[in-house]
């Protein structure tokens, strides 16, 4: 068997469904050099006989006890062939000519490591299409997600993602974190090597299908940003702190709005007003357009609550880096 360029690995867990979806997005692909690799992470529900439904994508499964999505992803490139590691989330679909694209992108101008950005596919319900807005336009994210514009250099995430086996013999594999991909950028950065935006090597990533596990999710993303203050003191920015000061300011403009006049109200009111806007002018969908009010309040509150609980806790009350207590977060208890 000729050897893959490119390594695909999937941590699962639970996920028949969407593996379904994304091995059919693979047996799409116009260019096929790669293998993928699902690391089956404790699951109780099991994709092994999905994949045997796609006989002509090279996959590989493997089942391992929970240890967390990091530990996952370090057991697939254990096991990898290819040159390079690439890393896609269960929940992800890939366009057909991603792997074509991203072939070209790398001989064109090579890279160490690499990231793409992310959209919502047609067939993604509308809660789907609208947390997607939230997550990648700029007056919720500042366009740090892989936008055309944007106020952070741009950092690869696990979702669309990927590294050359040099920089796996070097950096190592994943931590076991909150936020391992921001870690993972961060420390192969800091070793010396190019990270790159490949904006054409997009993916369909369907996130979180309803509300409240999206602000879970955002309310740990905060928290990890604290986290990755104290493991890089440097790497916060100002624009990591947006969210924080968002809901600082929007509790006292709503309490004085209450107190003192309406007056108050009206900047909030603006600003979801522009968030209804640029949503139904991007997505030309009405529908999206009122529910991504709904998910950009769900991003920027549960970001800016997880920032604010984990610097108070964290750094002003000094309690640290509690990777345990992360853990126990993930996993629900």
């Amino acid at each position: 068997m000729d050897k893959p360029r490119f390594s695909i690995i999937i941590p699962v867990y639970n996920r028949v469904d969407e593996v379904r979806d994304l091995m059919e997005s693979l047996s799409r692909q116009s260019v096929k050099n790669f293998e993928a690799i699902f690391v089956e992470d404790g699951s109780t529900e099991l994709c092994e006989s999905v994949l045997g439904e796609f006989p002509d994508v090279d996959a590989h499964y493997y089942y391992k006890e929970n240890e967390g999505r990091s530990i996952a992803r370090n057991y697939g490139m254990e096991r990898a062939r290819g040159d390079y590691f690439v890393f896609f989330d269960s929940d992800c679909v890939i366009p057909e000519d991603y792997f074509k694209t991203l072939a070209a992108e790398l001989d064109a101008s090579p890279c160490d490591c690499f990231g793409g950005p992310d959209a919502a596919h047609e067939s993604f319900s509308s809660t789907q299409k609208a947390i997607n807005y939230s997550m990648t336009s700029f007056l919720t994210t500042g366009g740090i997600r892989g936008g055309k514009v944007s106020l952070e250099k741009f950092v690869p995430r696990t979702f669309n993602m990927g590294f050359s086996r040099r920089v796996y013999d070097r950096v190592g594999g994943f931590r076991e974190m909150f936020s391992e991909d921001i870690d993972m950028s961060t420390r192969i950065r800091n070793a010396g090597f190019d990270v790159c935006l490949i904006r054409p090597a997009f993916v369909y990533h369907k996130r979180r299908v309803d509300f409240k596990k999206f602000f879970r999710q955002v309310y740990v993303f905060g928290m990890s940003r604290i986290t990755l203050k104290l493991l890089y003191p440097g790497s916060l920015k100002v624009v990591h702190a947006l969210p924080a000061l968002a809901v600082v300011i929007g509790v006292l403009l709503v309490l004085l709005g209450i107190i003192v006049s309406p007056w108050f109200l009206l900047p909030i009111a603006l600003y979801l007003l522009a968030i209804f806007v640029t949503a139904w002018i991007s997505t030309s969908s009405f529908i999206i357009a009122l529910k991504a009010v709904p998910a950009s309040v769900i991003q920027i509150c549960g970001y800016g609550c997880g920032f604010i609980k984990a610097y108070v806790s964290k750094i002003l009350l000094g309690r640290g880096r509690d990777i345990n207590e992360e853990i126990a977060i993930r996993k629900g208890k």
